[in-house]
């Protein structure tokens, strides 16, 4: 069974760049302290490598 990535945006979006923006988006958060359930795969992960900055990541 694949592991799942809790992951929450801990940062705000504001005055971040668009690729930034869009990257967020398409992991499935919207607004600040709000968590998703990700499959652990390499293009996630490259996605929260691209906003680690902004986002906090748990494994489960």
């Amino acid at each position: 069974m694949a592991n799942k990535l809790e992951i929450t945006l801990t940062k705000s979006v504001i005055g971040r760049p668009q690729d930034q923006r869009e990257t967020v988006k398409a992991l499935g958060l919207r607004k600040v302290n709000q968590t998703v359930v990700q499959q652990d795969n390499a293009a996630i992960r490259g996605m929260i490598n691209k906003v680690s900055h902004l986002v906090t990541v748990s494994e489960n």
